[in-house]
């Protein structure tokens, strides 16, 4: 790195860990982003970055800003998610949300400050940079269905965007690394409800009843057994049931019996395949126990990939940087990203930078490292400056 961009990169870090700050002081849930958006708005007119879009499906939430080089080339986008975590935090920590029942629980904060440095850095370099790069900071990450990658797209964002990289801190992952991966980065993330119709009746006569906990309780292991049955075992695959609610009162046999879950699939085309092994299965059992079943299985997030080129070029940025002895390559998360449907649409890459704070993300206790920001702004700054040089030819 030139000299003068390290100091480019120390003024923006030092700036950028203030802003970090003041967004976990002032945390804002899914869709509901407006003050956040209006801060990172603001920076963004301090620093002389044109905002091209402002808010998402309709809301005030979210923006895109972007800066052209002084030179032709291709379009990069780097993206941050700035949303928080209905999660109380201990008001005694040393930087603590100051909004009830809310906080930056996964690092979002820390997300879009860095991508608030980065701009910093392009735009006092922006003599250097071929083509152009744009900020997209946004909203819903964490909303699941109704989430805010389907929104940006929706609203034509990704338009004129030759390639999208991003990022997420990483709290159980040493300080200092950077962690990537080739091809498939973390799972999917799908979500199911069944509701089984069994025949009400007094516990001590069953069998004048239809006990819809008994079908219930038999697709437990059938649900679950689909895994290692059904699916490779070099393949990971998590079928979860996260609930099962039925009854009011111990002799009492309820009427109906509900259940929920999650599968997380680490390949598409198994994915594709598990409404219709779920139906299979819960009709066969729901028959075979004399209940009725209603399944609904909605997709949410696909699963993440990683460009194998993309990872390649950030591998090398990374290295002349500096960053070699840093660079870790991550196994496959099963946790999810809405990350994963910009790969749907052009290439991508998603990259992890540790902190080793130790404390699980979305708990009351995770915390960021602040020293994760410079890192993140030196890296993401090397990587948009050299974009269109590199990969435009």
């Amino acid at each position: 790195m030139m000299a003068d961009r390290q100091d480019s990169v120390t003024r923006a870090s030092e700036a950028a860990v203030a802003l970090r700050r003041e967004l976990h002081r002032h945390p804002e849930l899914s869709w509901r982003e407006v003050e956040t958006t209006k801060k990172i708005a603001a920076r963004m007119a301090e620093l002389g970055v044109s905002v091209i879009k402002k808010g998402f499906k309709g809301t005030q939430c979210g923006l895109v800003a972007e800066i052209k080089g002084a030179k032709p080339g291709p379009t990069l986008m780097i993206r941050a998610d700035i949303d928080a975590l209905p999660v109380a935090e201990d008001p005694s920590h040393d930087v603590a949300s100051e909004c009830a029942g809310v906080m930056h629980a996964c690092g979002h904060d820390a997300h879009a400050a860095i991508l608030v440095g980065v701009a910093q850095v392009v735009q006092e370099h922006r003599d250097e940079l071929c083509g152009a790069v744009r900020f997209l900071f946004q909203p819903a990450e964490e909303a699941g269905p109704g989430s805010g990658a389907p929104a940006v797209i929706a609203d034509g964002a990704l338009e004129g965007v030759d390639a999208i990289i991003g990022e997420h801190v990483q709290s159980q992952m040493p300080a200092g690394k950077i962690g990537w991966k080739k091809g498939p980065m973390m799972a999917s993330a799908d979500i199911w409800d069944i509701v089984i119709h069994g025949k009400g009746g007094h516990g001590a006569s069953p069998h004048q009843a239809v006990n819809p906990m008994l079908c219930a309780a038999a697709l437990i292991p059938a649900l679950t057994a689909i895994a290692p049955q059904e699916v490779s075992a070099l393949e990971p695959v998590v079928v979860g049931i996260g609930a099962i609610k039925a009854g009011e009162a111990r002799n009492v046999i309820p009427d109906t019996c509900t259940m929920c879950g999650t599968v997380r699939c680490s390949n598409m085309e198994t994915r594709e395949a598990m409404p219709e092994r779920f139906k299979r299965i819960v009709d066969g059992i729901a028959s075979a126990w004399d209940c009725t079943a209603e399944l609904k299985y909605e997709m949410v997030y696909p699963v993440t990939v990683n460009n194998p080129g993309v990872i390649d070029w950030i591998l090398d940025v990374a290295k002349a940087e500096g960053l070699e002895e840093s660079l870790v390559e991550r196994e496959l998360s099963m946790g999810s990203e809405d990350f994963s449907y910009y790969g749907e649409k052009i290439p991508a890459a998603y990259i992890n930078l540790g902190m080793g704070t130790g404390a699980p993300h979305h708990s009351a206790e995770f915390r960021v490292d602040d020293a994760v920001v410079p890192l993140g702004v030196k890296l993401f700054s090397a990587l948009a400056l050299d974009y269109g040089r590199s990969r435009g030819k």
